[in-house]
């Protein structure tokens, strides 16, 4: 059985889209058991060793892409516009979002290849924090705070105890979440008589945007990975 295509894997342990890898490759950077590689077509042996730019290079099993979303994108392969096209470059066959954010929604969205990772990251048995910009058309008050707290029922069945950080203008507040329902934010300031204006994800786990710009993407360091790992008990 013929190896992994080099451009592909590069790509896929996050060196870039494959037209950048191609061009890495190319320039003659890349080494395949000691010899140097020009053909982005080029199928790697398993466990052949690889050099990039003289440093050796991990092979990782799974790829993690971190998007910044913007709104008027779904988070669907069959509808349009698709979070998927923006993630040209990038090999998304295998890829699954890890949880949904609507098409209103901006921020944070993960997609990895490891189901495993997945299922610990969306289960709310796992509790991984999800952080949220919320603009409210009311300001939200300390008696919000408390309800939060002690969980808001929505469709017979109370939410985990949620954060809820008032600033210095309490229609922009932070919202931290254990669990990721349908519509969940929309609908839990809904049921406090009050309407969500703007929803933004900071935080997944110990992921944040940082300096990520709109719109794009990159594949997870290999530092994010492992404490992504950690944060559901799967190691890293």
């Amino acid at each position: 059985m013929r190896g992994e295509r080099l451009d592909k894997l590069l790509a896929r342990l996050g060196l870039g889209s494959r037209k950048e890898v191609g061009r890495l490759i190319r320039s003659g950077k890349v080494r395949v058991g000691g010899g140097v590689v020009l053909d982005p077509g080029f199928h790697v042996p398993e466990g052949a060793a690889l050099e990039v730019e003289g440093r050796p290079l991990a092979v990782r099993r799974h790829l993690h892409l971190l998007l910044h979303k913007p709104a008027g994108y779904v988070t669907s392969r069959k509808e349009g516009p698709s979070v998927y096209a923006l993630l040209e470059g990038f090999p998304t066959r295998d890829l699954s979002p890890v949880g949904r954010l609507d098409k209103d929604t901006e921020g944070l969205l993960l997609f990895t290849t490891d189901g495993e990772l997945l299922h610990r990251l969306t289960h709310p048995r796992h509790k991984v924090e999800k952080r949220y910009l919320v603009h409210l058309l009311h300001p939200a008050t300390a008696a919000d705070v408390r309800a939060f707290q002690e969980g808001i029922l929505l469709s017979g069945e109370k939410t985990l105890p949620a954060r809820l950080h008032l600033g210095e203008d309490p229609t922009w507040v932070e919202l931290t979440l254990l669990e990721g329902r349908f519509h969940q934010v929309k609908r839990m300031f809904q049921a406090r008589g009050n309407q969500v204006l703007y929803l933004k994800r900071l935080a997944l786990g110990p992921l944040t945007l940082e300096d990520l710009p709109l719109g794009a993407a990159r594949p997870l360091t290999p530092e994010e990975e492992r404490a992504l790992y950690q944060a559901v008990g799967l190691g890293g």
